[in-house]
């Protein structure tokens, strides 16, 4: 997968804005870094749409802003031009994706059928937009077209929200989501920059989906994990399991059968993707991460502890 796009994996939810107003722009901008998605797909559906990518890239220059609604090659030209770091099109012109490639310029065509996915990699692609989303069939119709197309990768935009974002993104084939309810157009003209941030967090937060999973303990040998485990199990019913390393009581209390990270046990978080939380919690909340922890399980990121403990609990990710 090209670089741009798989870091635009990570980040997993691309915000769609329309600007009629290039003024806008970075405003808008300084409200999706700070909400959480460093990232915005600027339609050329406007006049403000060029001006609009070049104040956003200046004024965040880590920011992957790229440029949707591309049409024409010269459009492709104006909005690289602009700073545009990546191209999305409503649908498969192979003239512009051709265009994009001989310029090494990330691409992003749309399909909504097995006819354009099969003209998309004839032209070399392995990631495609998959729009309109939700009226083409949704995410029923994207599990039935991967089945035999096995090395294409997603980007749904049409219909996306914070209803079914978590459904979408749950499907491994889909590396993010295009979506546009945190940047409402109503919200931008009338200079709603804390309400987009807001809704953006908001967003964030619903994606990535963090909960406690249980509360690590540490015990200095099996026999007082087991009696830890125990004590759990016979108070509150939850069954005492007993592991290589550790004994569960229930999912909610692990007893740890030697002393473990942190000074008083850990915390597990648990997450729909350890990956995207990693890197917003390291891209926007500037937590750092003990790489050397991390777990992984067919070729997916797992688990992973963070560097500071809090209140003396070491704490890591989880993959739910």
């Amino acid at each position: 997968m090209n670089a741009v796009l798989d870091k635009i994996s990570k980040i997993g939810i691309v915000p769609v804005v329309v600007l009629d107003d290039a003024k806008d722009a970075e405003p808008l901008a300084k409200a999706l870094c700070e909400g959480g998605l460093p990232c915005a797909e600027v339609t050329f559906r406007t006049a403000a749409a060029r001006e609009s990518i070049e104040r956003m890239t200046k004024a965040f220059p880590e920011m992957l802003v790229g440029a949707g609604t591309v049409l024409t090659t010269a459009q492709v030209d104006e909005a690289v031009n602009a700073g545009a770091k990546f191209i999305v099109a409503p649908g498969l012109n192979p003239t512009v994706v051709n265009y994009c490639l001989s310029k090494n310029i990330p691409v992003v065509p749309g399909v909504n059928n097995p006819s354009n996915i099969e003209t998309a990699l004839e032209l070399g692609l392995d990631v495609v937009k998959f729009f309109p989303a939700e009226q083409s069939g949704g995410l029923a119709m994207i599990k039935a077209m991967a089945a035999p197309y096995v090395n294409v990768k997603f980007m749904p935009t049409g219909g996306i929200n914070a209803k079914n974002i978590c459904d979408y993104l749950s499907f491994d084939k889909i590396i993010a989501c295009g979506g546009s309810w945190m940047v409402k157009k109503d919200l931008v003209a009338a200079g709603k920059y804390d309400e987009i941030r807001e809704l953006t967090e908001e967003a964030v937060r619903t994606m990535l989906g963090f909960n406690l999973r249980h509360v690590g303990i540490n015990c200095n040998d099996e026999d007082e994990a087991v009696g830890v485990a125990g004590r759990f199990d016979n108070l509150f019913g939850f069954a005492k399991k007993v592991g290589n390393s550790s004994v569960f009581a229930g999912t909610e209390v692990e007893a740890m059968k030697t002393v473990g990270r942190g000074s008083k046990g850990h915390i597990a978080i648990g997450t729909n993707s350890v990956e995207r939380a990693k890197n917003y919690l390291e891209t926007v909340k500037g937590a750092k991460f003990i790489e050397d922890s991390a777990v992984y399980k067919n070729g997916k990121l797992t688990a992973i502890y963070f560097e500071e403990e809090i209140g003396g609990f070491a704490v890591h990710l989880v993959l739910k």
